[in-house]
């Protein structure tokens, strides 16, 4: 059931299933996807007593700012602050939190920096913490063409671009981090109405620009953002995923970060897979939330 409330920027809107007295699990998608994400990883969980939340994060669908001054941000920190108001809003003490990309990097920052909000943890390529400091400092060629989109958002011929063609540009994306997923053309425009917001192509331009260092953030997230640049750990118990058919992120390619976790931790591959991995992949993703759950219990 599509439900909203608000925090002090938005009004969230936030699909909630299953019993409202079970063990709460908030999911989080990732850019450019939305909460149809988690569809078939949603029923596997309220099965088992779940009450599953799954918000669409600013700038997607019919979450809205509350102010037309707020700083369309779409920098890390706004992403985490606006799980850990959502948790307060809904008055949720503590919850499993799960994501990929997006919602993957705003359920390491609250587990990272407010872990008592968090049961346990289960994120789509590891770690996902920004290092905003060495962002600049070039990769291998063969890393590099894989952010060729990140580039060119880093100019105004790629906000233009990303506002005349959203769906299109969307759906090479899709394409290219997914390429063994034969989606078809309806659960592509399902999800694609999420990216009519209003303060889509805002968001996410900022989001691709911040991250390099290239525009400022939102002052009021100034502090998160500094114990952020700590690169901190995360203590609770977690379980990373990787789509072994990931297009855009690779198995492998940040296995240096998984030190970062310092509790209890497995990371777990998953065969046939891209980086919509619980679109992908719904038994192997909700597995990994349930042995979270049992492990926090």
């Amino acid at each position: 059931m599509l439900k909203h409330i608000e925090s002090s920027l938005l009004d969230i809107a936030y699909d909630e299933q299953g019993d409202a007295d079970g063990w709460v699990v908030v999911l989080l998608h990732g850019f450019p996807y939305d909460i149809h994400a988690y569809e078939e990883v949603t029923p596997r969980l309220t099965s088992r007593g779940a009450r599953v939340i799954a918000p669409y994060l600013r700038g997607f669908g019919p979450t809205r700012f509350l102010a037309p001054t707020t700083l369309r941000s779409g920098q890390q920190a706004a992403l985490g602050a606006d799980l850990l108001a959502l948790l307060n809003a809904l008055n949720i003490s503590h919850a499993v939190l799960g994501g990929y990309d997006w919602g993957g990097r705003a359920a390491c920052i609250v587990a990272a920096l407010y872990p008592s909000r968090a049961r346990g943890l289960v994120s789509v390529n590891g770690y996902n913490i920004q290092q905003i400091s060495t962002a600049l400092q070039p990769a291998a060629p063969e890393k590099e063409y894989r952010l060729w989109y990140q580039y060119y958002l880093h100019s105004e011929r790629g906000r233009a671009g990303l506002t005349q063609n959203r769906r299109e540009f969307c759906r090479l994306l899709w394409s290219l981090w997914s390429p063994t997923w034969r989606v078809d053309e309806d659960t592509f425009a399902r999800s694609a109405a999420a990216f009519d917001n209003p303060d889509f192509v805002e968001v996410v331009v900022h989001s691709y620009r911040h991250r390099f260092g290239l525009v400022a953030g939102d002052p009021q997230f100034d502090d998160i953002e500094r114990r952020l640049a700590n690169m901190p750990s995360i203590t609770v118990p977690t379980i990373t995923l990787e789509g072994d058919a990931d297009g855009v992120s690779p198995p492998g390619g940040r296995r240096a970060d998984l030190q970062r976790f310092t509790g209890s931790h497995q990371n777990r591959t998953v065969p046939n897979a891209g980086h919509n991995l619980p679109q992908e992949a719904p038994e192997a993703f909700a597995d990994a939330i349930l042995d979270i759950h049992e492990l926090a219990a």
